[in-house]
Order: structure tokens, then C-alpha cells, then sequence
């Protein structure tokens, strides 16, 4: 068992658990938690939600993107895998890297990763398989229904930079979701937990049933979770 550092008890002992808190109050728990941190950095807030869903059946998955509204907080390293005037097109839209096939060259035989989001046209996925091995672990395989295999490089580019995340069941059910930075402050980081929320219950499967959303968490990136309540039947 993992010893808990000075850090968190004492974080841990600024959470009441006998209290219900609306999802205004532990969001200005978890940042009330992170200033009181010896941690000097700015922490990224995460949202934790567990579905009433088996992600294990096709028809009950859970999949989509949302753009946050105050953005993420965070310098989004985008790679455009173009040739032609796509590539052109990626390069004029603030494309951190281009290129083609000596991009994906580079990532089978050097292992290379640095950068946050790639994106491609339908024109490169038979090449960009070869690479599927390496980015589909990391989460960086283009999807079209992540908007980041398309036509139009120029909006995907855009989207990405002003703060669209994509979210997704891992195995044990769960999406997990940045909310953005401590220093956003609870009503910004508000607004991007209302419009998380929102999107997950769009996306709820027709096949879903009983309890879609079972438990909703916000915590900082070195920090304690706090259980948000008045969710769960949604």
C-alpha cells in the first residue's frame, strides 16, 4: 500500500464527506485545494464520470468531442500528416508539423510522439496505417469521428487550437475529460464541466440503461477527487 504524502492528507482533510456537493461547490473545492497545495504549478483540473453503460457492446459506446468553451489552458502541439495544398493549407493555419509519409517514417522507425493531436486527410489513412500501432495506444490515431480525419485541414486546425477535446470509454467505463487550468477560477472551469456534461448526455446510447451517469468526480492533477452529486440521474 502506498504511503499518502503530507500533501494530500492534508488536501483529503479540506474535503467534507458528509457533505453533498453541487458541481459549483466541488469545483471550487478542487481549486481551493490546489492553492492550498505545496505543488507550485498550475494544475489541470480533470472531470471523471462513470457511465451505466457495457462498452464492450457496440451499440452502448460512447465516443465523441466537444469544444470547450474557455479552452484548455493548455499549447495544443498539433501535427498535420498532408501533401499538396493540404499540406500548404496546414501550414498556413498554425500546423506545429507537416508532412507526409517522412512523418509517418519517423514515428514507426524513431518512435516519434512529439505532439498532442494529429491530423490527416482521407487521402493519407491507407499510409497513415502503417503507423496505427504506435499512435493507437497513445490515443493519437486520426478518427473521423473526432474530426480529425477530414477535407477541410484549416477548421480541424482551428477547433483543435481553441480547445476541442475528444471523449471516450476506457475499459472500466469511464471518460475521462480535462476541464482546464486551476487558474481558469471555478466559473470558467464551470462553464467547460457544463458543456462536458451536456455532450455526454447527448451521446447517450439508445441502448443505455437504468443510471446513465453512476458517479461524477472533479480533481486536480495532484490532488484528491471530489464527488460532484445531483448528477447520477441524468
Amino acid at each position: 500500500m502506498s504511503k499518502v504524502s503530507k500533501n494530500m492528507k492534508k488536501s483529503i482533510e479540506l474535503i467534507d464527506k458528509s457533505k453533498n456537493y453541487s458541481a459549483e461547490e466541488a469545483i471550487n473545492k478542487v481549486v481551493e485545494i490546489a492553492k492550498n497545495s505545496t505543488i507550485k504549478f498550475d494544475q489541470t483540473v480533470e472531470l471523471h464520470v462513470k457511465l451505466g453503460v457495457d462498452g464492450r457492446q457496440a451499440d452502448q459506446q460512447v465516443r465523441g468531442v466537444v469544444v470547450l468553451p474557455e479552452g484548455t489552458g493548455k499549447n495544443v502541439k498539433v501535427l498535420v500528416i498532408a501533401k499538396g495544398d493540404n499540406a500548404d493549407i496546414a501550414k498556413a493555419n498554425g500546423a506545429d508539423i507537416v508532412g507526409d509519409t517522412d512523418i509517418i517514417d519517423k514515428i514507426v522507425k524513431e518512435n516519434f510522439l512529439d505532439f498532442d493531436v494529429c491530423i490527416t486527410t482521407p487521402d493519407m489513412m491507407s499510409v497513415i496505417g502503417r503507423a496505427a500501432r504506435i499512435l493507437g495506444p497513445k490515443g493519437l490515431m486520426p478518427n473521423p469521428k473526432s474530426g480529425t480525419v477530414t477535407t477541410d485541414v484549416a477548421k480541424a486546425i482551428k477547433d483543435v487550437k481553441a480547445g476541442k477535446v475528444e471523449y471516450r470509454l476506457d475499459k472500466t467505463n469511464i471518460v475521462h475529460v480535462i476541464l482546464g487550468k486551476v487558474s481558469f477560477g471555478a466559473e470558467r472551469l464551470m462553464r467547460n464541466f457544463d458543456a462536458v456534461i451536456n455532450a455526454l448526455i447527448k451521446a447517450k446510447p439508445a441502448a443505455a440503461k437504468g443510471t446513465y451517469m453512476k458517479s461524477v468526480f472533479v480533481a486536480p492533477t495532484m490532488g484528491p477527487s471530489v464527488k460532484v452529486s445531483g448528477i447520477e440521474n441524468k
